[in-house]
């Protein structure tokens, strides 16, 4: 069992590496969500800068997603919803889904099933999403909570969502990691070693 200091810790690198990927800028009718977490004034062509709020929910705020959900969230996603509302951020190899301003997790569990076509045959077959592809890739990325860890961590693997959609298939057409915590040290590590944005 890791300790709160280490996940903590793993929580601020993670968060951290979101602006050395991602320019972190929005309009307001392309994203919402990142306006809302804005920071200063718009450019000339009406994006603003936004960044991670740091918002500490109860853990008993789960419990209503927990209700809609098959499984638990891995220990570091729990934390990390716990702890921290963002926009929807493109990190290089995929995208997580906002996790929305408020004072509940709706707004996340709404992102999440946002997809209803794909999130009605995900759920079933053992897939939480909780992510997509890069940039204009919309294969889910999804905890495989069939492969749950001693630790309640998951693989991550990518769904494609035009065999769903098209098949009524869901296919893994790809591993992005072993955990979800191997996914975040991968992106710290992949911002560490990437210029600035």
């Amino acid at each position: 069992m890791k300790s709160k200091e280490h996940c903590r810790g793993l929580l601020e690198k993670y968060i951290a590496s979101f602006s050395k990927l991602n320019e972190m800028a929005a309009a307001e009718e392309i994203d919402p969500i990142a306006w809302q977490l804005a920071t200063g004034e718009a450019d000339q062509y009406g994006f603003k800068k936004w960044r991670p709020l740091r918002f500490e929910a109860e853990r008993s705020a789960l419990d209503v997603l927990y209700q809609e959900l098959p499984a638990r969230f891995p220990p570091l996603f729990e934390a990390l919803v716990l702890s921290y509302r963002w926009a929807e951020v493109d990190l290089g190899s995929y995208r997580l889904v906002a996790n929305p301003p408020g004072q509940d997790l709706s707004g996340l569990l709404n992102k999440m099933a946002g997809a209803p076509d794909l999130w009605e045959m995900l759920i079933p077959a053992g897939f939480i999403q909780f992510g997509k592809g890069p940039g204009f890739d919309f294969d889910p990325i999804c905890f495989d909570i069939r492969s749950r860890s001693k630790s309640g961590d998951y693989r991550i693997v990518k769904i494609d969502h035009e065999g769903i959609l098209c098949n009524y298939r869901v296919k893994i057409v790809d591993e992005l990691a072993l955990s979800f915590e191997q996914l975040v040290i991968n992106t710290i590590n992949r911002a560490n070693s990437t210029l600035p944005v």
